[in-house]
């Protein structure tokens, strides 16, 4: 896929001694086991990780993106990547911080297990001699007995202990509690690290850092039940400058998915990203080096109005996430979107995308004079204003220039044989959609 071969393109910083310094340097490590010898580990003979992702929605989201280029990084300096996709941990919910989660029904989480996989497969590279692997826990939970798992799995893990993680704390004191279910995620989670460390010599998991006390229960499980140490690695969580939620718009999340949020509205995302965290989201979301960072970081200090920074930041990660022709036309739709292009060789789905938040109006194709044009879009407040508008050559169809006040828009100009752009001046934009065309 496209995704994979921009991936293929990609290589870790040469100026690091190692890929540990270089994952330090990008601001990846929050929380580890033993800094000196997970250092050593990677430094060394290729070793197997891996990072689980539970089927919770039917598509992966931003903060799932972090895990995904950190797995790709390890992967790129010679590691063999285990990508879980959790089949039964996607039943069961990792315990939120406010309240339970709904379950899902079997035959959902089944759905969303292949969604999610083919998302994580376009991240990691399945050939070579690190080539990736793709493990489903349902795989060895289905076939397990309560019993069994009570007694080879249970009895090694301490409630003291299990009650002191920081979201089961917080949600044993909350008026809504903590239901059993959810209580056993972690000892799940555990399981899956020690069935993975025996069927391929797992030695480390990476998780955000919010999943310390799921990532831990694995490393003790195993030195509990094999005597090994393995590791453990969580990344800080992202949030902005301000201290607002990363991966949020207007509360909605960032979705990886082109249907949940269109490659359009994903750019956009990364355009409008802030100067100052702009540095930080390219050391995280970007395979550039440390010289090309650092040379985007003097030109926002230097010239923040040119958003080199984020315009970089915008094309990288939108290219990685879903190719570069589909970021060629997003940024090509922005372009024409302002006269700078030509809206005709846009695709229908990018034209949707780049205009759907545009006031809009629905007409017939009996009404296309660009004076009720103007107003019902309500580029324009009245009929007068409309024609005063036309006459000083503000308006535009399409990117061109209606000096005209009767002229009425012929059927063939419309886009796609249905749609519309309007401009009033350089900057207000709306959109019509013919019905019955």
């Amino acid at each position: 896929m496209s995704q994979l071969n921009d991936l293929r393109s990609q290589q870790n910083d040469p100026s690091f001694a190692n890929i540990w310094q270089e994952l330090k340097w990008r601001g990846l490590v929050h929380v580890s086991t033993d800094e000196a010898e997970l250092e050593k580990l990677l430094a060394g003979d290729p070793a197997t990780y891996y990072c689980g992702f539970d089927p919770t929605a039917p598509s992966l989201h931003l903060g799932n993106l972090v895990q995904l280029l950190l797995m790709r990084r390890i992967q790129l300096a010679g590691h063999k990547p285990l990508g879980l996709v959790g089949g039964s941990t996607g039943l069961i919910g990792d315990p939120r911080q406010t309240a339970e989660r709904v379950l899902n029904t079997p035959e959902t989480v089944a759905e969303w297990v292949g969604k999610l996989q083919s998302q994580v497969q376009r991240f990691l590279s399945f050939e070579g001699d690190n080539a990736a692997r793709m493990v489903n826990n349902l795989d060895w939970t289905a076939p397990l007995s309560a019993i069994d798992f009570l007694r080879g799995i249970g009895k090694h893990f301490r409630v003291g202990t299990m009650i002191k993680k920081d979201i089961v704390a917080n949600r044993l004191n909350s008026d809504e509690g903590i239901s059993y279910t959810e209580f056993s995620y972690q000892i799940l989670q555990g399981m899956d690290y020690l069935q993975l460390f025996r069927d391929y010599g797992c030695v480390l998991q990476t998780g955000g850092s919010d999943q310390w006390g799921n990532l831990t229960s694995g490393t003790d499980l195993i030195r509990k039940v094999e005597g090994k140490h393995v590791h453990a690695l969580g990344t800080p969580l992202i949030t902005n400058s301000d201290g607002t939620k990363f991966g949020k718009s207007e509360g909605n999340a960032i979705w990886l998915d082109a249907e949940m949020c269109s490659p359009y509205a994903f750019y956009q995302f990364w355009l409008n990203t802030a100067d100052s965290d702009v540095v930080a989201r390219l050391k995280v979301f970007t395979f550039l080096n440390r010289t090309e960072i650092e040379a985007l970081e003097a030109a926002v200090a230097e010239r923040p109005f040119a958003r080199e920074g984020q315009r970089k930041l915008a094309y990288e990660v939108t290219s990685l996430v879903h190719g570069v022709d589909a970021t060629e036309k997003v940024i090509a739709a922005s372009a024409a979107l302002f006269g700078n292009g030509d809206l005709t060789v846009l695709d229908e789905a990018t034209l949707k995308a780049a205009t759907s938040e545009l006031p809009s109006a629905t007409v017939g194709a009996g009404s296309l004079g660009i004076v009720d044009l103007l107003v019902a879009t309500g580029l324009s407040e009245s009929k007068s204003a409309a024609r005063r508008t036309v006459g000083e050559g503000g308006a535009y169809v399409n990117n061109t220039k209606v000096t005209d006040p009767e002229a009425v828009i012929e059927p063939a100009r419309l886009l796609h044989g249905r749609y519309l752009l309007l401009r009033r001046g350089k900057k207000n934009l709306a959109t019509v959609e013919v019905s019955g065309s």
